[in-house]
């Protein structure tokens, strides 16, 4: 990347992509041209993460209905690509070809290709934090009033073991923020620590919409 991670304040790549979709975006800009803003943050920044998370998923051996599954909850359901009839690979082609074009304004020989290797050794701490609140994350998503969505836990931990940690890690805290999933305050530490490790920005880990819970401790 062109720029330190921590130097990005926002949730960045296709986690961050997912908050843009996510509010009363409606009517004001196509999905296409919110792509494009998205990947232009920063004087293009954005892209370079965004381009990366799409085609480690375009290039792994996930279902597409679990990167369906997980568009949708990190969404909040406001862009439903079941709904539109849209196949889940094909949209983050779209979003890759978005990208490209981006990056190619400043770098004209630019070609996606193979993203850079996973963070590997926070695989097994990234898949406990997602059991520990299982039943919560289950709960709030299975039964929310507008928008629920099975089968997310499992898609997580599909993004974790056989796609990049780092990536399900950033789409466990969207999802925990979109369906407000109550934690505790050792619990809102225990991802700070991990989002450093992750050289992430602190306000990626938390940008005011974890719900935390201090009587849950």
């Amino acid at each position: 990347m062109a720029h330190e991670r921590q130097d990005i304040w926002v949730d960045f790549g296709l986690s961050g992509l997912t908050k843009w979709f996510h509010g009363p975006w409606g009517g004001e800009a196509t999905p296409h041209e919110l792509v494009a803003a998205a990947a232009d943050w920063g004087s293009g920044v954005y892209a370079f993460t965004l381009s990366e998370d799409a085609l480690r998923l375009l290039q792994s051996p996930l279902p597409t209905r679990v990167i369906t599954v997980l568009w949708y909850a990190a969404t909040g359901g406001n862009y439903d690509l079941d709904r539109l009839g849209i196949d889940s690979r094909a949209w983050l082609r779209q979003i890759v070809d978005v990208c490209a074009e981006r990056i190619g304004q400043d770098d004209p020989s630019f070609t996606p290709g193979a993203p850079g290797p996973a963070r590997d050794e926070l695989r097994e701490e990234v898949l406990a934090e997602i059991r520990t609140v299982r039943p919560g994350v289950e709960a709030a998503t299975r039964t929310h009033p507008y928008h629920p969505v099975s089968d997310v836990v499992s898609a997580l931990e599909q993004v974790v073991t056989q796609v990049d940690p780092d990536l399900g890690f950033r789409l466990f805290l969207r999802i925990m923020k979109v369906y407000q999933v109550p934690i505790s305050e050792s619990r809102y530490d225990r991802y700070h620590e991990l989002g450093q490790r992750f050289s992430y920005n602190e306000f990626l880990v938390d940008d005011g919409d974890l719900c935390v819970k201090p009587d849950l401790d």
